[in-house]
């Protein structure tokens, strides 16, 4: 005759419900935005805050959905105000396939990226200005609120908006 087994009912719960939870667990490669205002140069950072790499994909940071109208200024002459600066890279070089040439007034750039690991980071620094006629050329983060991030790979895509904080979380699923 076999041993009669018994468990605890609270116990086999818990323990049931951390088996799932464990199941449930996916890895994921999401992306965090970051915007620093800066004098002269403002920059935004992107990190692959996820567990897994991600491969040959698209980043579209648009901003011209921000409650400020903000436009990059890149050059002397045009739609910015005072102080301009090109884009320029200063990390994360080695991640990307190639980036959309940026030009005075336009309000988006685009990354393609060709692999960014966990942890890693692509960030450039630029000029932002407003449009709304407020401090031309401070942006604060509650100015860059609605500009947004929309990141695509395999036919798929996802946004997230900058929040007044001036940062946002794309959620790129599991990978």
């Amino acid at each position: 005759m076999a041993p009669r087994v018994t468990i605890d009912r609270a116990a086999g719960c818990a323990a049931a419900f951390m088996f799932m939870a464990i199941l449930a667990t996916s890895a994921n490669a999401d992306i965090s935005v970051r915007f620093d205002e800066g004098a002269p140069k403002d920059r935004f950072t992107f990190e692959n805050v996820g567990s897994c790499p991600i491969g040959a994909s698209e980043l579209v940071l648009d901003i011209s959905g921000s409650k400020a109208g903000l436009i990059f200024d890149t050059t002397g002459a045009g739609a910015g105000v005072e102080v301009f600066q090109p884009l320029e890279i200063v990390s994360g070089a080695q991640s990307l396939a190639a980036i959309t040439k940026v030009r005075d007034g336009d309000n988006a750039v685009t990354l393609s990226i060709a692999e960014l690991q966990p942890g890693a980071k692509i960030a450039f620094t630029i000029d932002v200005d407003d449009t709304a006629g407020g401090r031309e050329i401070t942006v604060s983060g509650s100015e860059i609120e609605g500009a947004s991030v929309t990141f695509s790979n395999n036919g798929k895509s996802v946004t997230a908006a900058l929040s007044s904080g001036a940062t946002a979380l794309v959620k790129t699923g599991a990978c």
